[in-house]
């Protein structure tokens, strides 16, 4: 028999075809057989059209979810990662070149980052009919204009979004090329055009894309004002959650945040102990919220953290007031061993005080000046402020920051030249500590038998019991001998501390600790290099022969000296309410100790203050007319000379002239003469007042002033 082929057989055919791979896919152990419709029977329009039906609603689920539903929202309302997308204009590329997926969430990225509007930038000139720059009251004309500081040309920010590209059949300079005519205002207007140009259609578009309710979603999925108002309630007290996390530097996420889990994370276990003391909360949060609105998910919580800081980046911003600052910066690499740089502003606010603010970190490829510069700059940017406004440089001492010639200071100085480098006078005062350490050999030892002596005595709590009993022991007979007093706050236990290069203070601290527990040292030693069990017996046994050699005692007094003064320096360095004429003077202070420590009464002095300690706690201390003898450390090293010229010349003098020419090399002059003139800038009202009151002339007060500026 002839099989017939019309349209309506086969798709009866087709109907019952997909009918049975359904339900064999739901039970594959039953066997269906079918027939196939032969001859010709035509069936009526009503079945097709019921068999049309069936199979539309089994393709097309009932009812979807609210979960499915939110999911298709965030999909479609998706923000394209801002940190990907240049805020130069001139760095942009087209919206066209983007995945047709992309498109929409890069125009949102934009958008959340505004029109690139540096409204405090050093415009250049150029011989435009004249010389001429860009003139800035057009941002305040024209919202939709944005400036590219990489090209110097002006663009339509609403175009660049949504302008229709076919239509500009000669080009627009607003969205292809750039704009440059400074001298021919009325092009702006000529490119906004009519109702119908090209502009306002994409300004149309921009208007309905941005509305809330304009959305396909928003319109698909109609709140009630009872889950409007729910739904806010929801989202302020996640809000406040944040923010206290936030504040606190907590971390919001946990290890198991599942509902049978003893500890969710801090945020949810705020949010449930809020809910359990307010009922209000209680009742829009956790098991009362819907299920697909929970407002717990880890990208609502980085949007709402993105938010935060941009909210606070903002109020910073305000604050600032479009006026001067200067830039403290630093690199370091973090856990994935990606280069960061932080960038902070110091600034005066508008009760006058010195403030320091935290502006953002963003990711360099590599730690080189251009890099860098660049980096801040973009950064800056962000936030609509310029490198011309920039007073001040602060960074490490490191060569590719304070370069003289392709140093990130030079390259900012180029283009703003009252943009000063500073570096941190309490940062350079322990580089001088560490160079001096690092640089003198005997420093260098007395530092390694240190070392040594912290990895036998702190490498187990064992050993650090031994040592608390050991103190304990010695203040004990200290106190039956009268030795020193009781009282609260006194007599307390110490321990030992590693001295670090990057922790300020802590070579002076380790060195008064090792001398004030010095007789418990050497008995916690000496058990150790008795006792056979121990390992580290033998380190134990060296570390004692060095300690009580005249040589350790000496180092160790001379270097508390010279770091005492450094010491009370770096201190005074670091007061918030220290002003600038005072640290110059600190600084000029210890240069003047120190040089007159070489004198020769101060070397008797300190000789004789040694020696009573050697004499104290028995040890031996050597003929200084004698041959000198190193302890510890090979002879063929050392000239033979007598223990005066060793301890005097070679130790003494020699570790505080390297003291002495690192802090002049570190605190040159050309920094403390740029303190002394800001401070005189900063005074020089109170000058004026002051001759006025007086009576003094004004020829006196120009020859004061010229007289300590020469000086």
């Amino acid at each position: 028999m002839k099989r017939n082929n019309n349209l309506a057989s086969l798709w009866n055919a087709h109907a019952q075809k997909q009918k049975a791979q359904k339900v064999s896919s739901s039970t594959p152990n039953q066997l269906i057989i079918h027939d196939q419709q032969v001859g010709p029977e035509i069936p009526c329009e009503e079945e097709i059209h019921e068999t049309q039906e069936m199979e539309d609603q089994e393709a097309r689920p009932e009812n979807p979810s609210d979960e499915e539903i939110h999911e298709e929202q965030e999909t479609e309302e998706g923000i394209y990662d801002v940190d990907r997308l240049p805020h130069d204009p001139g760095k942009r590329i087209p919206i066209i070149q983007y995945s047709a997926n992309e498109q929409d969430a890069v125009r949102r990225g934009y958008i959340a980052k505004g029109p690139c509007q540096p409204r405090t930038y050093n415009f250049p000139q150029r011989q435009i009919g004249g010389k001429r720059r860009f003139p800035v009251r057009w941002f305040d004309k024209y919202d939709w204009l944005e400036y590219s500081v990489e090209k110097d040309d002006a663009f339509c920010f609403v175009c660049y979004l949504f302008a229709d590209t076919a239509n500009y059949v000669g080009g627009d300079a607003f969205v292809n090329s750039g704009f440059r005519k400074w001298n021919q205002p009325a092009k702006l207007d000529l490119h906004v055009g009519s109702i119908t140009s090209t502009h306002n259609e994409a300004l149309e578009k921009f208007t309905n894309f941005i509305r809330p309710r304009a959305s396909i979603a928003s319109t698909y999925i109609k709140h009630t004002t009872e889950e409007k108002v729910k739904y806010k309630a929801r989202l302020t007290y996640s809000i406040g959650c944040l923010r206290f996390l936030l504040r606190q530097g907590l971390s919001c996420r946990g290890h198991d945040e599942s509902d049978t889990s003893s500890n969710m994370g801090n945020f949810k276990e705020l949010q449930k102990w809020l809910g359990e003391m307010f009922e209000d909360v209680r009742k829009v949060t956790g098991q009362n919220a819907p299920k697909n609105c929970q407002m717990t998910a880890h990208s609502i919580q980085t949007d709402i953290i993105n938010c935060c800081a941009k909210e606070t980046s903002k109020l910073i911003i305000e604050d600032l007031r479009d006026d001067y600052f200067s830039i403290l910066a630093d690199e370091s690499s973090d856990v994935y061993q990606k280069e960061q740089l932080a960038l902070c502003i110091r600034y005066v606010d508008k009760k006058g005080r010195v403030t320091e603010r935290f502006l953002g970190i963003v990711h360099v490829q590599d730690t080189t000046s251009s890099t860098l510069k660049d980096a801040i700059v973009s950064l800056l940017m962000e936030h609509k402020l310029t490198l011309s406004k920039c007073r001040g440089q602060g960074y490490d001492g490191a060569s590719n920051m304070k370069g003289e010639i392709n140093g990130l200071k030079t390259k900012i100085m180029d283009e703003s030249p009252s943009a000063y480098y500073i570096h941190c006078f309490a940062h350079q005062l322990q580089l001088t500590l560490v160079a001096v350490a690092k640089q003198n050999d005997d420093c260098v030892a007395f530092f390694d038998c240190v070392t040594n002596i912290l990895n036998v005595v702190g490498i187990s709590c064992r050993k650090h019991h031994m040592l608390r009993e050991a103190q304990a022991q010695e203040v004990l007979e200290a106190l039956e001998q009268g030795e020193i007093e009781t009282g609260q706050g006194l007599n307390q236990e110490m321990g030992l501390g590693r001295p670090g290069d990057t922790r300020w203070g802590t070579h002076y601290k380790t060195i008064s600790r090792i001398i004030a527990m010095y007789p418990t040292l050497r008995k916690v030693l000496g058990k150790i290099s008795k006792d056979k069990s121990q390992s580290e017996r033998i380190k134990a046994q060296n570390c004692l022969t060095v300690i009580e050699s005249f040589d350790f005692i000496f180092m160790a007094h001379l270097l508390l000296t010279i770091f005492g003064y450094t010491d009370e320096l770096c201190k005074a360095l670091q007061k918030r309410d220290q002003d600038i004429i005072n640290a110059i003077e600190l600084v000029e202070m210890t240069k003047f100790h120190l040089q007159v420590l070489r004198e020769d009464n101060e070397w008797e002095t300190f000789l004789k203050d040694v020696t009573s300690f050697c004499v104290k706690h028995r040890v031996k201390v050597p003929d200084m007319d004698g041959f000198y003898v190193p302890v510890g450390r090979p002879k063929r090293y050392f000239v033979k000379v007598k223990n005066l010229h060793r301890f005097h010349v070679e130790m003494f003098l020699s570790v505080i002239d390297m003291q002495l020419q690192e802090l002049n090399s570190r605190f040159d002059n050309i920094s403390c003469l740029l303190f002394y003139y800001c401070s005189a800038f900063l005074f020089f009202p109170f000058v004026i007042i002051y001759f006025l009151l007086t009576g003094a002339g004004l020829m006196k007060l120009i020859q004061s002033f010229l007289f300590a500026w020469l000086l």
